[in-house]
């Protein structure tokens, strides 16, 4: 990922926070020497030492899985909030921008199955199940026969991360006086993710 210098993350909690945060990543991987992606969450697990793995599902109709053994090398996007820059909102003249945040993390995959891959699909329903409804329904509480129908539809895998690129792009080369309308106009902006993006960029300091 291009990374201007002053936009690098290098904050390792930061960075983890992001990819807990805004789970819902997009997986790419080569298959017969061109790009495939798929839109899935993936799960953050560190071991004792440290290390990241990140775990995921798709179907097993989408073709993509059948490359990862001869070809493990994938690339996870995380994308994190973003927002569209005015250059109105500039002490001077200047051209539009947009400011974000995004970690992009490259390893080797596996494929999961088993006891393994129902563990992992336990822990990512509980997850979202326990942040979204108002009455969770437990992994176990799925019908026996449902259950086994769709985990025959469904490939388990587990993503060693082996290099991580981060940035985030605030506005932090800017100058004091812009940086701070931009901040002001943001938090009254009801477009997406503008608010989220005025608060990162009041604790991003300026370079």
């Amino acid at each position: 990922m291009y990374i201007p210098k002053h936009f690098r993350e290098e904050d390792q909690t930061e960075i983890e926070n992001l990819v807990r945060e805004y789970g819902f990543a997009i997986l790419i991987s080569a298959n017969d020497n061109l790009p495939w992606a798929t839109h899935i969450p993936l799960e953050l697990m560190t071991d004792e030492n440290g290390n990241w793995f990140l775990h995921g599902h798709i179907a097993r109709a989408n073709e993509q899985w059948k490359n990862f053994e001869n070809n493990p090398d994938v690339l996870a996007i995380f994308m994190g909030p973003h927002a569209y820059i005015s250059p109105s909102w500039y002490n001077h003249k200047n051209v539009p921008t947009w400011n974000y945040r995004a970690v992009h993390a490259y390893g080797k995959v596996r494929i999961v199955e088993g006891d393994e891959l129902q563990n992992m699909l336990r822990k990512l329903m509980a997850r979202y199940e326990n942040a979204n409804a108002e009455k969770p329904q437990g992994y176990d509480e799925i019908p026996s026969r449902t259950l086994e129908i769709d985990l025959r539809g469904v490939v388990g895998f587990e993503i060693k991360v082996e290099r991580l690129e981060a940035t985030r792009k605030l506005s932090q080369s800017r100058d004091a006086e812009s940086h701070e309308n931009i901040i002001e106009q943001l938090k009254k902006s009801e477009a997406y993710n503008s608010k989220r993006i005025a608060k990162d960029m009041r604790r991003t300091p300026l370079k």
